[in-house]
């Protein structure tokens, strides 16, 4: 932007220059309209009338501060949006604007002069400090925080902002954050045309790999248009995430110019650096085609030590200086490039170079012969690299592979702002150091043409303690030497401080208060006012209220005037004289005329006082007499009283002069040489620093001689040496040119950590000088962060292995403890200086930092003086028995110590609540807080009230009062009442509903009167052992009428008769009474009906004399469930068998039991998602990775619907369908997920035809918003993952009673812990330790991410490690470590006992546990296979179909022999992603063979060998197709045949006497059917599963027999923990024999559980089971099939649909009434029993009350009595038969089974049944269609035509056996068993003719 520099060439140029400029485009002579006023950057200007007198008056201050209008509206409240973007001063016309842009997106037009605000406009909705974790540089809003440009020729104003893709602010999140390039008009601030410009996903040209992602980046310096182009920066927010540093360009017009990246590759796309910040200081460029900027830190290190030379810059640009050439379409390419020498070193301390900007040395002043342009950048390692801007320098390509910089000089501590430069009177540079003095450097050539940097001074005053010093600002009024001015603004002590620029010094003449300085600011300058930003939502405007009264020729120069000693008499003028003229403004009286002056004089003063008129002149003379040399300066002071007021009453009169000596003078500067900071050792070449020598005469100085002296300035000498101790003096000068100077360097190299001196005399002809040198040098510097102890009373020092804890904190309770970092390198240690630090302060924070000004960066520390920062936590105010919490925060922060790097300091607070009430025996209550509900809803929500009236019951009386009586639920409400029940009331609400202190103790809440005091509201608590406190509890909208419980429906409300009963038996009456507990109970009476919310009544006839009344009337809820009708007073809520009962449209009430819906018709559609969760997109899986981490269910069944709900109650962000029936989740997106179009997520939803469930790796995604799962959750956060994870792992200490106790190893050949626990992919110390404890074990281990171990005792082979060993993550919580390959984070109960452990043995428990064998391996291998098996290599996933296509096994104990094991009878066999394995005969042509290191995860169940990868398998084929072994592998029985001894205290066995188990004949209403083996390739029984350490016969019995409301058929209990349920038996399982299931239950010592790969087998029995609970015989459960494989389709699907043969007559059994006395009849049924034969299954009809039993109005229920045929002994041999192939039925016949290859092969009608689904029932489906097909062994599909390419396919491969009719088959996945109709037409033959099958 050319137009716009304003060179230092003189006044009248710029006048000319800005004159031209404002006629073309308008502006203003004052305006500032780029950062710092130039594209240069040096920040030095001259046209804003900045008159030092004026500024240094006291008449120059605030003029007015105007608060802007818009606040950050954030999670923990409102706060003034704040300034980061320096405003621009414009003149669209005739006012001055100035242009503010805020953190809140938005935009001001403001009057510069007035500070009226003239337009505003909003943006759009900010991005927030919230979802950027524990970085807190920026809070809480991010909107624009780069200065901006105005490009006067166009009237634009273009800057940057974030926001969110969603506007309305409703989903937030760090990926959906967005940045948008602005252009608005100067006037009105509308957008020009083609902007905004949105900046997501723009690829960079030099790195196509990588794409913009705007929620990792950050634009923070300051755009620069140059070239006709608008460029910005980005880096990151606290080098977080997966960043890189990016300029982007763009047209006036808005097109995107030049996208590049400072990580150009071919690193891979997780390196992060480079980043562009500079902070907040601008690109800077020259306007003629070139563009300078630095990076900062970065992880690619490309060069590694090898030289490189500037015009060969690497593709990772980080910690560097960049020139960039600039291309005529806009186009940024580097061509040179400066890396500082130790940059690998500067990484690992943060020590950014690029926290300042590269500065450009004006050329006016700054040019050598051999170097015309120079730049200026200083970095936090406190080095000022002074750079040739044409060759900047490369990288180590200095002597001994240093900088080739022209001039490094080290500061004292780090620097952030850009430096101040002053072009006038020789030229300086000056360098804003944080903590310290403002550094002076003077500008020189030496004699061969060189650019050389002095440092001749400081300031007396030091800068803010904490980095936030601004960038350098000068001016001069109208380009005049003596009128310089260094503007420094500051977050601390005086915000504005004004310096007058001197020789040498600058000296402090103006300072201002502006409280919320933004840190990092540079003044901004208009016409003579300077504009301050700030992060209070107010902009500054300071300046002068006044005028002069007179008008003066000032300054008067009176040129160069000859020194009076210097010369011979006549030979020279020594004396100039002059005239000052004053003309008056105004009427004015001049009092006195001052000059306090020995080189200037004034004479011929009008006689004072003068009245002069305004226009009216007087004069004075003044003369000009040097006694020194060099540029003199001195105001005349002339004082008024004045007529007119706003007028100065001074104004002064500047004289200046230049003495010159004819004789040599010397001058050195400066008088003392420092060298600090030098660590001794660290450079070998040593520190160089240098001092000049001037010659102020006009004749050549010679040196007589130099002495040097150790001791003191008066001596001993040395003379005419170049070394003295450790300094050595390089070219040092005999003779120094008339006016002339000459720079020597001195090189200072310690010998030692000690303090240095020496003492220089300078002999000339021009005089003798003397300067001194000093120097210290010291140890490297060694940092000890500590935090005081949880008693206060000493400190705890940092261990990466455990958190820095405040203990338990109260709430309502604040905690401050110290948190220290000392220098503890010894006494001769160096400064420690902070580089980086992030203290965690949030608005709302639990635990949190006292300021951010402790512990800041820039700090130093010196040994002895350790720095200190004040940590709090600060508990909030909770209900009692809330469940404690554990609080954490984190500070990042780095030092100078190279051994400590930077860290992540954790803090955890542990928030507790007074716990009450009956207590567990770690203290914590058993009856939990569970959240505020609203009572009367519409009745009372509890059942029974203890106290009330005058009473004063606290809530521990009213716990302790429900416990006593049982109750599970307990309530305090209106201040006193205390109820109990057993149902949970309805409707919960938010917590400020409960308002109301209790009466007893008004510190606690007891209930309310709601938000609006119109309500009534409970404080709820519920008894944890009998209600799950931890589930989420949703609101229901109201209780609804229950339609009914199959075979029961509503019938209506009816009446009770007088003097008689509606329904005469009565039945239960029962404080937990449910409509469902009510119509089991009636199972077997016509009628059931609900009264008075708790009492139940059966019969077979209704009284014709009740009466229906509005269903409304029956507004009593049920006492054990408020979400439903049970009748009301003499009202029943009647309930008849086959009832017809339709529910109003208005409500949505849901049966207890209801079928599947049909699947609706129509194509499918992207479903958009299910709150909290939207449709984000279709996203491709990164290569060898997942998008999200978290399996979540994986079924034949999934819906999105199903998916999201999965993920949301685990707490996750995302949630994500793939391949038709998978659903993964997770708290971050892989970054390598990259979006695709929508129509590539094709595959339907397994469960959801209508639907897709994305495609092979294409996962259709979702993403919840803000508010995530309900703000009513009550979920452990010990337990729940957190929605944010932090940014870093550290090890969890524990939760109570287990703590941490060290990395252990696993044993060669044995496990360190004998028992497993849960493995799974959302483990967490927190589940693993909860699993252990459950089941009574001490010890309790977490290993290789995901999987748990339990036991008493610790293998003695077991050693401990370095906690850094235990360094894999939790699959789970990513912020907490899990072992790691055979390593354990071992964890250890305190609870009972208080031994420890070590690395040889354990002590924990005298009791030992038998451990399972296991052999060491050294690392994962390729497993060669077992025969017949044998491995081929590793092949990909086919695009939309799989390579294997029957499902094996997946489970997350998978090896490749079981693996194997599972497909015996196939040709193939591959295992996938460590836990899945695939069989089949034939392998798809679609699957290639790829290298065997793309199958590089290893096995679930055996990290020593590999089990293929994400869609990549292990791939095994077998020579033959050999049917399947009847005894399956006992290579996993072998591994796991350890058995548990009991722990039971009770056990009657001596604890040395092993009881031997024994089968147990029966349990509940099953009984013992043999030993199974598991299947092939799948489950035996697949229904549900349960795990338990525990587990007992009794305990699966219950778990099946309650599952699905009915129970299964089956249930199998294996390998002593695992019960397995089902209603069939899966393919292959055979029956073997009895003593292979040898092993004992993990809960009962005597009862035998099967064995590994062996089922102990349990089948329903009738005799068992009551008639209230007996199965029907309509098919709700299927029976074995039989022996006979002959038996044709009709004689299977009619068998099926009975599940046993009529055997005898029974008495239904009912719940027993506890307070009815009335008696009626027994009720008799038909009950079942099941004998299996060899033949088939004969047809039962269904049970029905016998005709001779109908029951009197006095008969009572009765227990049954029944009995059933015992199993036939053919039996024993096998129960299962193999299904066969439906041949059709008169309509169709059976064509073939058929792939499914590029789409649906049928698709013009389909249903899905998930238990009932046979051929039949699909034939008669399809009965209007040609085709019809069955798929997955419960879809069904007709059509006309067969489409889509299908192929035909062994019959076996349609393989699934029908869910309504096991012994036939129903296609498999991707595959359907097709059947033709019989009858073609023409027409049908003709379409079937013309498919490609045929």
């Amino acid at each position: 932007m050319a137009r716009f520099t304003m060179p230092a060439t003189g006044f009248l140029a710029a006048c000319l220059w800005l004159l031209l400029a404002w006629n073309v485009s308008s502006l203003g002579l004052t305006d500032t309209i780029t950062s710092g006023g130039d594209n240069g950057r040096s920040g030095y200007e001259i046209n804003h009338n900045m008159d030092p007198n004026v500024v240094g008056s006291n008449t120059f201050g605030q003029l007015w501060a105007t608060r802007l209008t818009k606040n950050c509206i954030n999670p923990g409240g409102s706060v003034p949006e704040q300034i980061f973007a320096q405003p621009l001063l414009y003149t669209p016309g005739d006012t001055q604007y100035a242009y503010v842009a805020t953190t809140t997106n938005a935009i001001y037009k403001i009057d510069a002069k007035t500070g009226a605000i003239v337009t505003m406009r909003s943006l759009g909705v900010p991005f927030l400090q919230k979802d950027l974790d524990s970085c807190t540089d920026l809070q809480p809003c991010i909107g624009v925080t780069g200065t901006g440009i105005i490009d006067p020729d166009a009237g634009a104003w273009h800057f940057t902002s974030k926001t969110y893709a969603d506007q309305t602010g409703g989903t937030t999140g760090l990926l959906e954050g967005r940045y948008f390039a602005h252009a608005v008009d100067v006037n009105t601030l509308q957008e020009m045309p083609g902007f905004p410009i949105p900046l997501e996903g723009l690829v960079p040209t030099n790195n196509k790999r990588r794409s913009f992602v705007s929620g990792h980046q950050h634009q923070r310096p300051a755009l620069v248009h140059t070239g006709g182009f608008v460029y910005a920066g980005f880096a990151s927010h606290c080098v977080l995430y997966n960043f890189t540093g990016y300029v982007i360009g763009w047209s006036p017009q808005g097109k995107i110019v030049s996208v590049f990246t400072a990580q150009g590759g071919p690193e891979s796309d997780d390196i992060r650096g480079g980043g562009i910040w500079m902070s907040g200081g601008g690109i800077m460029s020259d306007d003629k085609g070139s563009i300078w900027l630095s990076t900062g830190n970065g992880y690619a290190s490309q060069l590694h030590g090898v030289s490189v030379p500037g015009r060969q810059p690497p593709s990772a640009l980080e910690e560097a200086a960049v020139h960039f050439a600039q291309a005529s379409d806009g186009s940024l390419s580097p061509v040179d490039f400066f890396m500082p020498f130790e940059k690998e070193q500067l990484d690992g301390a943060d020590k950014d170079l690029g926290t300042s900007p590269l500065i450009k040395l004006p050329e006016s002043t700054f040019s050598c012969p051999n170097v015309k342009r120079i730049g200026v950048v200083t970095g936090k390692s406190g080095k000022t690299y002074f750079l040739n801007l044409d060759d900047l320098g490369g990288y180590q390509m200095g002597p001994n592979h240093g900088d080739a910089a022209i001039f490094v000089y080290q500061q004292k501590n780090s620097v952030y702002s850009g430096a101040g430069v002053y072009p006038r009177e020789g030229g300086y540079v000056y360098i804003h150091v944080v903590q310290f003095p403002t550094t002076i450097f003077k500008f020189s050539c030496n004699a061969a043409g060189n650019p050389q940097f002095t440092f001749v001074g400081e300031t007396a005053d030091s800068n803010a303690y904490v980095a936030g010093v601004g960038h350098g600002a000068t001016t001069s009024f109208k380009d005049q030497d003596g009128t310089g001015l260094a503007w420094v603004s500051d977050t601390q002590g005086f915000n504005l401080r004004v310096y007058s620029i001197q020789p040498n010094a600058l000296k402090l003449i103006k300072t201002a208060q502006v409280n919320g300085v933004t840190k990092f600011s540079r003044p901004v300058f208009g016409d003579g006012k300077v504009y301050m930003s700030t992060n209070q939502g107010l902009i500054y405007c300071l300046g002068s209220p006044v005028n002069t009264p007179l008008t003066c020729n000032s300054p008067y120069d009176f040129g160069t005037v000859v020194i009076a000693n210097s010369s011979s008499p006549g030979a020279a003028n020594t004396t100039s004289s002059g005239q000052i003229t004053c003309s008056a403004n105004i009427t004015t009286t001049v009092t006195a005329i001052n000059l306090n002056s020995t080189n200037f004089q004034v004479s011929n003063l009008p006689t004072l006082p003068i009245t002069v008129q305004a226009g009216q002149k007087f004069s004075f003379n003044a003369t000009f007499t040097p006694s020194t040399p060099g540029p003199i300066a001195a105001d005349v002071k002339i004082n008024t009283t004045n007529s007119v007021a706003l007028y100065s009453t001074n104004t002064p009169v500047t004289l200046k002069g230049v003495g010159r000596s004819l004789t040599p003078v010397l001058l050195i500067t400066p008088n003392t040489v420092t060298f600090e900071g030098v660590i001794t050792g660290e450079d070998p070449d040593g520190v160089d620093q240098s001092v000049i020598y001037i010659n102020q005469g006009s004749s050549p100085l010679n040196i007589i001689g130099i002495d040097y002296s150790e001791k003191s300035e008066a001596g001993p000498f040395v003379t005419n040496v170049n070394k003295l101790g450790p300094f050595t003096w390089k070219n040092t000068p005999t003779t120094v040119p008339a006016n002339g100077q000459v720079v020597v360097t001195i090189n200072f190299v310690p010998p030692a950590s000690a303090n240095y001196a020496a003492y220089v005399r300078v002999r000339t002809n021009g005089g003798t000088k003397l300067y001194t040198v000093v120097a210290t040098s010291s140890d490297q510097p060694k940092a000890l962060f500590e935090f005081q102890s949880i008693d206060g009373n000493s400190w705890v020092p940092y261990s990466p292995s455990a958190p820095f804890s405040f203990g338990d904190v109260l709430q309502q309770v604040t905690l401050n403890r110290v948190f220290r970092l000392s220098n503890v390198g010894g006494a001769k240690a160096g400064r420690l200086s902070v580089t980086v630090s992030k203290p965690p302060i949030v608005a709302g924070a639990v635990v949190g930092a006292r300021n951010n000004v402790d512990l800041a960066e820039g700090a130093s520390v010196v040994p002895g003086q350790p720095q200190n920062a004040t940590m709090y936590c600060s508990v909030p105010k909770t209900q009692l028995n809330t469940k404690a919490y554990n609080a954490t925060a984190e500070w990042v922060i780095n030092t100078g110590d190279p051994n400590l790097g930077k860290k992540d300091y954790l803090f955890y607070c542990h928030a507790t609540a007074e716990q009450v009430g009956p207590l567990f025996p770690n203290g914590t209550a058993i009856f939990s807080y569970i959240g505020c509900f609203k009572e009367n809803n519409p009745g009372r929500q509890l059942a029974v009230q203890l106290s009330g009236g005058q009473d004063k019951w606290t809530i521990e009386m009213c716990v302790n009062a429900c416990s006593k009586a049982s109750w599970t639920f307990s309530s305090m409400e209106y201040t006193n009442e205390c109820w109990c029940g057993n149902a949970l009331p309805v409707q919960k609400v938010p917590e400020t509903n409960c308002n109301y202190p209790c009466l007893a103790n008004n510190s606690q809440v007891c209930g309310g009167n709601g938000d609006n005091h119109d309500g009534s509201f409970m404080s709820l608590f519920a008894d944890s052992t009998k209600y799950d406190v931890t589930k989420n509890i949703t609101s229901n909208s109201g209780p609804q009428i229950n339609p009914g419980v199959a075979p029961f429906s509503y019938l209506g409300c009816f009446t009770e008769p007088n003097g008689g009963r509606a329904l005469p038996v009565a039945g239960p009456n029962s404080n937990n009474l449910t409509i469902a507990s009510c119509l089991t109970a009636c199972q077997g009476y016509q009628y059931a009906g609900a009264e008075y919310a708790r009492e139940c009544y059966c019969g077979n006839v209704l009284n014709p004399a009740s009466v229906q009344k509005p269903d409304k009337t029956c507004g009593m809820t049920c006492t054990g469930n408020n979400t439903e009708f049970c009748g009301a007073g003499s009202l029943l809520s009647v309930y008849k068998v086959g009832g017809n009962y339709t529910p109003p449209s208005s409500t949505s009430s849901a049966s207890a039991s209801s079928t599947p819906s049909s699947v609706p018709s129509g194509a499918p559609t992207i479903n958009r998602g299910v709150k909290p969760y939207s449709y984000l997109g279709c996203y491709r899986e990164p290569n060898g990775a997942r998008a999200l981490t978290v399996p979540g269910p994986a079924s034949d069944t999934l819906t999105i619907a199903s998916c999201l709900a999965a993920c949301n109650a685990n707490g996750y962000q995302y949630a994500g369908a793939e391949y038709g029936r998978e659903c993964f989740c997770g708290n971050t997106l892989n970054a390598g997920a990259l979006v695709q179009t929508d129509a590539s997520c094709d595959m339907t939803c397994a469960g959801n035809k209508t639907e897709y469930c994305g495609s092979s790796n294409l996962l259709s995604l979702y993403k919840a918003n803000s508010t995530g799962t309900s703000s009513s959750s009550s979920v452990s956060s010990s337990v729940k993952p957190s929605a944010t994870p932090s940014a870093g792992p550290v090890i969890n200490p524990g939760v109570a009673p287990y703590v941490y106790a060290g990395c252990y190893t696993e044993p060669a050949g044995a496990r360190a812990l004998p028992v497993p626990g849960p493995a799974s992919n959302t483990l967490t110390i927190a589940t693993c330790l909860a699993a252990c404890k459950a089941n009574g074990y001490i010890l309790a281990a977490a290993e290789y991410g995901r999987e748990c171990y339990c036991g008493n005792a610790l293998n003695p082979g077991s050693t401990k490690q370095a906690d850094a060993s235990c360094g894999m993550t939790c699959a789970g919580n990513s912020t907490e470590y899990c072992g790691s390959s055979n390593l354990l984070s071992l964890y250890r109960s305190t609870a009972s006992v208080s031994s420890s452990v070590s690395s040889s043995s354990s002590t924990m428990s005298s009791s030992s546990v038998t451990m399972p064998s296991a052999s060491a391996s050294a690392g994962p291998r390729i497993n060669p296979g077992v025969a017949p098996f044998g491995y081929i290599g590793c092949y990909n996933e086919p695009t939309g179909a799989r390579a294997l296509t029957v499902p094996g096994p997946a489970v997350d104990t998978l090896t490749i022999a079981s693996c194997l094991t599972a497909c015996k009878g196939y040709a193939y066999a591959g295992a996938e992603y460590g836990r899945e394995c695939y069989c089949g005969n034939t392998l798809n042509a679609g699957s290639t063979k790829k290298a065997d290191s793309s199958c590089s995860i290893v096995c679930a169940g055996n990290k020593t060998e590999y089990c293929g990868a994400g869609n990549f398998l292990s791939l095994y084929k077998t020579n033959s197709t050999g049917s399947s072994s009847s005894s399956a592998s006992s290579a996993s029985s072998s591994a796991k045949s350890s058995t548990l001894s009991s722990v039971s205290s009770s056990s009657s066995v001596a604890p040395s006497v092993k009881p031997t188990p024994t089968a147990v004949p029966s349990s509940g209403k099953y009984s013992f059917a043999g030993c199974w083996t598991e299947g092939t390739g799948v489950r035996a029984l697949s229904a549900s599963t349960q795990y338990n350490a525990k587990m007992t016969i009794a305990m699966c019995s219950n778990y099946c027999g309650a599952f699905n409301t009915n129970g299964t058929y089956y249930f199998g209990v294996e390998y002593a923990t695992e019960c397995w349920c089902g209603n069939f038996f899966g393919k292959g399982s055979l029956k073997t024999a009895v003593g292979e299931c040898n092993m004992a239950c993990g809960g009962d010592a005597t009862a035998l559980c099967g064995a590994g790969n062996r089922l102990q087998v349990y089948q329903y029995n009738t005799t068992l089971a009551t008639a209230s609970s007996a199965p029907s015989a309509a098919g709700r459960f299927a029976a074995p099939p039989a022996t006979d494989s002959t038996t044709d389709s009709t004689t299977s699907a009619s068998s099926s649909a009975s599940s046993a043969s009529s055997s005898a007559s029974s008495t239904s059994a009912s719940a027993s009434s506890t307070s009815s006395s009335a008696s009626s009849s027994a009720l008799s049924s038909t009950s079942t029993s099941i004998t299996s034969t060899s033949t088939s299954p004969s047809t039962t009809a269904s049970p029905t009350p016998s005709s001779t039993a109908s029951p009197s109005p006095t008969s009572s229920l009765s227990s049954a009595s029944s009995t059933s045929t015992t199993p036939s002994s053919t039996s024993s041999q096998t129960v299962l038969a193999t299904p066969v192939i439906s041949k059709g039925d008169e309509n169709f016949t059976y064509t073939g089974c058929f792939a499914e290859v590029e789409g649906r092969v049928l698709a013009d009608k389909t249903y899905a049944n998930e238990t009932n689904m046979t051929v039949s029932n699909c034939l008669s489906f399809c009965y209007e269609y040609g085709f019809a097909g069955l798929e997955f062994h419960k879809q069904c599909f007709c059509g006309n035509e067969l489409k889509n390419a299908t192929r035909k396919l062994q019959d076996d491969e349609c393989s699934d056996k029908c869910t309504g009719n096991a012994s036939e088959y129903c296609g498999s996945m991707n595959k359907l068993t097709v059947y033709e109709k019989k009858k073609v037409t023409k027409r049908r033959l003709r379409l079937r003719r013309s498919n490609k099958l045929w």
